[in-house]
Order: structure tokens, then sequence, then C-alpha cells
């Protein structure tokens, strides 16, 4: 499971929040933990580079922000970020520098590291995405099980890690490419520069660096 840990899915200089991963083996280990954090680290940001509206919601004064966005707090928005029209944040979200938050797309209790795509129809809840995963249009992550039972992480069978978290979406490592359509079910975890395929329904563990087909046919991505 070593290479699904913070490190080796993750560049944390690319992220407002790297102070939240300090100590911790996995990143889900931090879901509890969003909102008393943005909490600190927001009444921290400099004044002349952030606005703080409303309750608990800061917001670079360089990000656009629509204003059909619904933006509800905790939230801190980094830089050069884009909400477009008709975003939903609901709340104990994290959006980096260059982020785009798009049309119709609901977030909620998560960490989008800088350059991350969500722009089209996305869901994204008790989730975080490194830096420029994209997420194509109705791409989601499913977050609660069906059984409503707590989630595991599984890598095959004999790998697994009890999280002891009953929502727990997707993690997504640097430069995942998520096709159109595809649903991240609970447990989800994908390594760097890996690809998901449009209409995929992906569990478990995705290995860095391969191209997901089907749940039988994940191959290693080759140099050209």
């Amino acid at each position: 499971m070593k290479e699904y840990s913070v490190e080796n899915l993750y560049t944390l200089s690319e992220t407002i929040a790297a102070e939240i991963f300090e100590n911790v083996t996995y990143p889900w280990e931090v879901l509890p933990k969003i909102k008393d954090f943005i909490l600190k680290l927001g009444n921290t940001l400099p004044a002349d580079k952030f606005e703080k509206r409303g309750d608990d919601i800061w917001i670079a004064k360089s990000a656009k922000v629509f204003d059909s966005a619904y933006i509800a707090g905790p939230c801190i928005i980094d830089e050069d970020a884009e909400i477009r029209q008709c975003a939903f944040i609901r709340g104990n979200a994290i959006v980096g520098k260059g982020a785009v938050v798009g049309n119709s797309t609901e977030l909620k209790n998560v960490i989008l590291f800088n350059k991350v795509q969500v722009p089209h129809y996305n869901y994204v809840g008790d989730s975080i995405l490194g830096f420029k995963s994209h997420m194509g249009a109705g791409s989601i992550t499913s977050n609660v099980k069906s059984d409503k039972k707590l989630v595991v992480v599984k890598n095959g069978k004999d790998d697994t890690v009890e999280t002891g978290l009953k929502k727990f979406g997707a993690m997504l490592g640097d430069n995942v490419e998520v096709g159109c359509g595809s649903v991240l079910n609970p447990g989800t975890v994908i390594g760097k520069e890996t690809n998901i395929y449009p209409l995929s329904s992906v569990r478990g563990c995705i290995p860095a660096r391969h191209i997901f087909k089907d749940k039988d046919h994940i191959v290693e991505k080759t140099e050209d």
C-alpha cells in the first residue's frame, strides 16, 4: 500500500494545504480534519491577497467567481482559481491556485491541489485531487457505500486498509485524467499520471502511470 501514501501521490508544494498532510501516511486520514484546518489557515491568510466574504470564506482577490456560484464556508479559494456559473461549493473545501470548478460542479469536504480541473457537471465529495488532475464531464466521486458500511481501501485481496470512514470518495494523484461519465466508487485511489477510460466504474487502487480500460484491462503506460 506504500505506493498510495501521501508522498507517492502528491506534490505538497502544489497546495496551500500542505501542512495538513504532516505526519500523515495516507491522504484519506486528513478528511475529518479539513474543516478545522480551513478555519485555522484562513485566519492567517494575508489581507492584501485574500478577501474574507461572509462566515469563514476566504477568496483570493485574483480568483474569478461568477455571480451565480454558491459558496458555503468554511472554504478557501486560492489565487487565480475560477469558480464558474452555478458551481455549488457546500463547505469544507480548499480550491487550489489556478484550479477550475465548473458549471454545475458540486464540492464538499475536499482538497483540490493547484491547477485541478473539475469543469463540467462533476460531483467531488470527501476526496483529494492532486496537482493538475482532471475529471472529464459528468465524472463523479461516489462517497458512500450502498450498504452504508465503513470504507475499506483495497489493493488486491491481501492488501487492505480499514479507514474507519463512512464517507470517502476518491484520492487522485498528480496528473490523473478521469474520462467523461466515469464513477469513482468509495475508497478509490488512483496513482500519479494514470488515465481512466470514459464511462468507467472504478474501485480499489489503480497504480501510477497506467491506463484503466476496465477492471480486467489495466495496462502500464509505455514510453513513446
